[in-house]
């Protein structure tokens, strides 16, 4: 009798659970459900941290599994963020202004409504006309696949590009680093059309649902969060196992004898490039609105470094490594960058975590590196191993 998949993949099993049991628990005690014990700003800091999680199982599958140090896929995520924002603040803002219209001697035209929603949003870079880029914004339906389909034609051109001229290595990582940059000093402009340095604000309140508490909706979004993670994992477990992944796994350790042996090595990193960056634009897409905002500075190159460090310090090629990496960062992150950590007093200086936090992160990144290659993750195989020297 041929196995299950979930039979096949223990840990991924495993991490349903965990991640279920996980949901339910921080559910039974948020505010919206009356436990009162997690706060709504934790549960948004919860919910993004899953978004985080997403993301970096994604970059997980690119680096770890298929050996393409992606330095942009942050950008993909940011992509994602973009465009539902556009439809949340247009919405957001035509509520407003229809309300106001609406107390005038006379009805306003669709025109007039249009030309208000375009002063509100782009008054702050000194325009009221509504970019090419802002097309569909009004369509919550195009947007949405606008999420998906962007970075991902975006990866596709890139990866199409990139692969067939046979770049790899560290070229390679300079490549998608530039596409980054150009990417975010792209949007820092003014006339781009989404309100450069400004960025999007308000995503935290979403259209339709005004009367919801914070509470609430924190709630439903950290639910989204936690089923995304759950079925991007699914979807990168299945690419990950069977024969796409020995081919993808092959590609990382030898890509040479791969190609010798028959197989176009290009379609296989394209295809694993592509579909990553489009579930980091869905994770982008689910983070930005627990956010509440978004600005050009989360595209810039600086982010996807961090994004490698979290799955290095998890463990690549381990997709719960991911995770892990990126739950324990992230949630330290804020701690230390949010005033919660004490500051240490030694005498002749005084250690501010917020200046500090990302030297220790820095420092920590090194030591995994030289001491524990394979990451936490890599203590769960230990384990394994004494465990079955131990039987």
């Amino acid at each position: 009798m041929e196995r299950t998949f979930l039979a096949k993949n223990p840990s991924t099993l495993w991490f349903l659970l965990a991640l279920s049991l996980f949901t339910i628990v921080i559910t039974l005690l948020s505010e919206a459900a009356g436990g009162g014990f997690v706060s709504t700003s934790f549960l948004k800091t919860l919910g993004k941290t899953l978004c985080l999680c997403l993301v970096a199982v994604a970059m997980d599958v690119v680096w770890g599994y298929c050996g393409i140090l992606s330095l942009g896929h942050f950008a993909f995520f940011g992509i994602g963020g973009y465009a539902i924002g556009m439809w949340l603040m247009y919405e957001r803002t035509r509520d407003i202004v229809v309300s106001s219209l609406e107390t005038g001697v006379l009805p306003p035209t669709p025109d007039e409504v249009t030309q208000a929603i375009g002063t509100q949003i782009f008054g702050v870079v000194g325009s009221s006309e509504f970019p090419a880029i802002w097309a569909f914004s009004h369509s919550l339906t195009l947007q949405l696949l606008a999420v998906v389909l962007v970075p991902g034609l975006l990866a596709l051109v890139f990866g199409w590009l990139a692969f067939r001229s046979r770049v790899t290595g560290v070229y390679l990582s300079i490549l998608t680093q530039a596409m980054t940059l150009a990417l975010s000093l792209y949007f820092f402009q003014n006339d781009t059309g989404l309100r450069g340095n400004n960025g999007l604000s308000g995503l935290q309140n979403i259209p339709g649902f005004e009367a919801t508490s914070q509470d609430i909706l924190s709630l439903w979004f950290f639910w989204a969060s936690a089923v995304a993670l759950a079925l991007g994992y699914i979807l990168f477990a299945w690419i990950t196992s069977g024969k796409l992944g020995s081919v993808i796994r092959a590609v990382r350790d030898n890509e040479a004898r791969v190609r010798f042996l028959g197989y176009h090595v290009e379609s296989y990193k394209l295809f694993v490039f592509t579909v990553t960056a489009m579930i980091a634009g869905i994770a982008g897409a689910l983070y930005y609105p627990q956010a509440g905002i978004i600005n050009p500075a989360e595209i810039a190159p600086i982010a996807s470094i961090y994004l490698a460090v979290w799955v290095a310090i998890g463990g690549r090629g381990r997709l719960y490594g991911a995770v892990i990496g990126a739950a324990v960062v992230s949630l330290l992150s804020s701690w230390f960058t949010g005033g919660s950590a004490p500051d240490v007093n030694l005498g002749v200086y005084v250690i501010k975590w917020t200046d500090w936090w990302l030297v220790l992160l820095g420092l920590v990144f090194v030591a995994v590196t030289l001491f524990f290659p394979k990451g936490i993750g890599g203590l769960f195989d230990l384990a394994e191993r004494r465990k079955g020297q131990g039987s």
